[in-house]
């Protein structure tokens, strides 16, 4: 947790005037028993009523004081606990921006979700009890020993006993309570993780009747979280009763032997009272730290699991700006200025993290703009992974990936993705209307130019039919369009954006063979400058490109035309042959 506190330097005037006014409470508070025995043996024995009403008042404004600092500690802290836990969530969530998908897959993104609001939360808690209470206590409580040493110091022996009875007790349940408040953390992300899964797959899980397999998933999941969390309760429940145990016997032993002084004539009644107030503020002070020990642990391990991901460091990073500059000259000096969109495999291979193959083996070719390269070939032949390594979504293992000349290593990512319109496998469509989910990819995109993607990626027709057109809600997920409409609105983000390079990932795979020419003749007019990378399953898809690639088993098994194909590779008439009827292939 110190890791992260090291971030409120903001906020460092707030705490000052926290610390300021918990001090100036804890002084009240201190001073309060002492003016009540002065009442008592000065005022009260006395029969002295000017001198109770005078010492009366100067109780009513240290108490009215006191009141006010805690108010103003309370208000002060809450502020330094919120601003902490804002800063800290945009902190995370720009890191986690910066991530790749090797970072995102080795924490998950139901982890990620619950280290940004749940830990973050427990962290919030933690600092605004600690400036209330972690600062405060202390100061009560070695204010409190020294003011009960001042009143009767033989008396003041009883806490020679009774301190570390308590300070062990707090120790003894810290320490079994951390590791169990650790593992609810973590079976908190895979509750998570289960109900996120529930959650996004309902259209599968109630087609397949798995709803009572998943229910008993989360029963699971859920049962075994409930049971650490009372296993961690029971633990820190034995804490209170201990506490009040060892209060009240220390009670017990100070009225008695208390009584005794006070008969002997070494203590008088008034400072007997203050001296029972300062014990009970003492035992208060153990109280609150105590309350924090049963906080400060599951913060602890919550501030672990917040430090990993600000400990992960990005494995794809941007080169200086010196290495750009360095590059692009070297670019420029081989002939490749003016070049916009160029593409360039040289050799490259490429293995996931953890995989025993390779997923792609020695992949040479180049596509120019003004062309269209498909790539097709069986499951798990290398062709999503192809066009991440131009988008640099992964690193090459070997060989290099060139974007004009320049290796995409030597880019800014910023500037790569830039040049890039990138349709994924998977259309993704985000919470708001079609005309902001097309305007994400450009973000001062007229209406015209809306439209005029919308018609090429032949989704005009489908949105103008909504209720309000293109101001219609997306739902969360898309939920509210069919397969085919969300791969043209995809499509549609890509085009409006004008990019050098388009790369389409299984994009066309939910559209009807109707639409899906339709498409692939308006794309031709829209995209005559650009280099267009295609990844298709359908052989009608990749037929009229100017180049095809075969992929097999992470390797090129052939490139060419349609025809060059047909004469020379054999995974490619095969491809042709498992699709297309012996009268189409002629």
């Amino acid at each position: 947790m110190i890791k992260l506190f090291k971030q409120l330097g903001p906020f460092k005037l707030s705490i000052a005037a926290v610390l300021i006014l918990v001090f100036l409470q804890s002084m009240g508070d201190l001073y309060l028993p002492t003016l009540m025995s002065d009442i008592v043996d000065k005022g009260i024995v006395h029969g002295d009523r000017d001198y109770i009403w005078k010492i009366g008042g100067y109780m009513l404004l240290v108490a009215g004081g006191g009141a006010i600092c805690s108010v103003l500690v309370s208000f002060l802290s809450a502020k330094v606990a919120a601003g902490f836990g804002k800063n800290t969530r945009e902190r995370m969530f720009k890191h986690v921006e910066n991530f790749t998908l090797q970072e995102f897959d080795k924490l998950g993104t139901a982890s990620l979700i619950t280290r940004t609001t749940n830990d973050i939360t427990q962290i919030q808690v933690v600092l605004t009890m600690m400036l209330r209470m972690m600062v405060g206590a202390p100061m009560m409580m070695i204010g409190g020993i020294i003011m009960a040493i001042s009143e009767d110091a033989k008396l003041s022996l009883i806490f020679v006993v009774v301190l570390p009875v308590l300070v062990g007790t707090i120790a003894i349940i810290g320490t079994k309570g951390l590791p169990l408040f650790k593992a609810i953390q973590t079976k908190l992300d895979t509750l998570n993780r289960v109900l996120r899964e529930h959650l996004t797959g309902i259209r599968v899980i109630r087609s397949f009747n798995r709803i009572e397999h998943e229910n008993k998933r989360f029963t699971a999941a859920n049962g075994d979280l409930t049971e650490t969390a009372i296993r961690v309760n029971k633990v820190m429940a034995a804490l209170m009763p201990v506490m009040m145990i060892v209060m009240n016997f220390s009670m017990i032993a100070i009225l008695y032997y208390g009584g005794i002084r006070i008969g002997d004539g070494n203590l008088q009644v008034g400072s007997l009272m203050a001296f029972i107030q300062y014990a009970m503020q003492i035992m208060f002070s153990l109280l609150m730290v105590s309350m924090m020990f049963v906080l400060i642990p599951r913060a602890s391990a919550s501030a672990l699991r917040i430090n990993e991901v600000f400990d992960m460091q990005p494995e794809i990073k941007d080169p200086s700006v010196a290495a750009v500059a360095a590059a692009q000259n070297k670019a420029n000096e081989e002939g490749h200025e003016g070049h916009r969109g160029y593409v360039e495999f040289d050799d490259v291979s490429f293995s996931y993290p953890g995989a025993e193959q390779a997923a792609l083996r020695g992949i040479s070719f180049s596509a120019r703009p003004g062309e269209t390269t498909a790539i097709i070939g069986g499951t798990g032949s290398g062709k999503s992974t192809l066009l991440s390594l131009i988008a640099r979504f992964y690193d090459v293992g070997e060989g290099t990936v060139r974007v004009d000349g320049v290796d995409v290593r030597e880019m800014t990512q910023e500037e790569l993705r830039q040049r890039i319109g990138y349709v994924p496998q998977k259309a993704v469509l985000f919470t708001g209307t079609i005309n902001d989910n097309i305007r994400y990819g450009k973000d001062d995109a007229t209406e015209e130019e809306i439209i005029h993607a919308a018609k090429v990626a032949q989704a005009y027709d489908f949105v103008s039919a909504m209720k309000d057109g293109f101001n219609s809600e997306i739902a969360q997920g898309g939920t509210n369009v069919s397969g085919g409409q969300k791969q043209r609105l995809s499509i549609a983000r890509a085009l409006i954006r004008k990019p050098e390079i388009y790369l389409f990932d299984d994009s066309f795979s939910a559209l009807d063979f109707k639409t899906d020419a339709k498409l692939r003749a308006a794309l031709k007019g829209e995209t005559t400058d650009a280099t267009v990378l295609i990844v298709a399953q359908r052989v009608s898809t990749v037929m009229d490109a100017d180049r095809i690639i075969v992929l097999d088993e992470g390797r090129i098994a052939g490139m060419g035309t349609h025809q060059e194909l047909m004469e020379n590779s054999e995974v490619y008439r095969e491809i042709v042959s498992s699709q297309l009827s012996e009268e189409e292939i002629a």
